[in-house]
């Protein structure tokens, strides 16, 4: 078994010591503050994923950027950083040198994001050896939310966007890795997936998934601009993904095209499992590695 197909199957388990770990962590943003979340590839969609959920759930304006493109003319109150492995250059950098409080929550605290951040959420429990991340993703992104679950929005009242921990999530997870992938899925050559609000990170992150682990051709939307040009390219070699309930009519004009359409039927953090499953299958049907991609490591440390 590769790597990174037992780090999938442990999802459920590390999810539910998230949920637990969030009820004692400090540092994490309080409601009110202005916030700003940064990452690097995966952890950046989880950071916008995050940062959609939080502002649309009334706990305060929050930004997602790319450490490397940092708006360092911004005042925040407090900065998180999502960091798997702690010594990515551009998120140790940047937390080196802000005059913000941060926190980070990483995988390994034996490393340089330890001194770089004021204060530090060890997620080791969740930490990988795959270069694709999994796991470590979605433990981090399940912690942040059932931290969101704890603390009141300014309002008193969750917004529309609010999507808060429920207590069967981890069971959840546990049905992502035992239902059967969409029949057909597999046979596909082109993948697209589409989110809303806070799950357009998610499909971000499912499209990276997919392309990391099976070299495969991927790309993913917010679902209603998937109509003003992507859709041009949908055809019967084609699977588009719903990450969130689509808007009407168009999962049936997807299907005109040819496509297959696949409805979400999990939390979408949930769903998220399904595709890196998907993932791992495309990489055993071309004969690849999928704990090995080429052209990356775990890790960009620049020299």
């Amino acid at each position: 078994m590769t790597f990174i197909a037992e780090e999938i199957a442990a999802q459920p388990e590390c999810w539910r010591r998230a949920i637990e770990l969030a009820a004692t962590v400090r540092g994490l943003p309080e409601p009110g503050e202005r916030v700003a979340v940064v990452g690097c590839g995966t952890s950046l969609f989880m950071a916008q994923a995050y940062a959609a959920l939080r502002e649309s759930s009334g706990r305060g304006e929050t930004d997602a950027f790319p450490a490397s493109e940092f708006p360092y003319r911004r005042r925040y109150d407090r900065v998180v950083a999502i960091c798997r492995s702690g010594t990515t250059t551009e998120v140790v950098e940047l937390l080196r040198g802000l005059p913000h409080p941060t926190v980070a929550l990483t995988g390994d605290v034996a490393t340089p994001i330890t001194q770089a951040a004021g204060a530090v959420i060890d997620l080791g429990f969740a930490d990988e050896r795959s270069v694709v991340q999994t796991r470590f993703a979605t433990t981090a992104l399940t912690l942040l939310r059932a931290h969101l679950d704890r603390t009141l929005p300014e309002t008193g009242e969750p917004g529309p966007g609010v999507a808060p921990v429920s207590p069967d999530l981890p069971g959840q997870a546990e049905a992502a890795l035992a239902a059967p992938l969409p029949a057909g899925a597999t046979d596909r050559t082109r993948f697209t997936f589409l989110g809303a609000g806070w799950t357009v990170g998610i499909a971000h992150e499912a499209a990276l998934k997919v392309r990391e682990a099976s070299a495969s051709w991927t790309e993913s939307y917010p679902a209603m601009e998937y109509r003003h040009g992507p859709i041009s390219v949908t055809d019967e070699h084609s699977l588009v993904w719903f990450l969130v309930a689509p808007p009407p009519g168009l999962a049936e004009e997807v299907e005109r095209t040819g496509a297959l359409v696949v409805l979400p039927e999990l939390d979408p953090v949930a769903e998220l499992i399904r595709v890196q499953r998907l993932a791992v299958e495309l990489a055993a049907a071309k004969g690849l590695d999928p704990d090995h991609p080429r052209n990356l490591s775990r890790s960009v440390i620049l020299r």
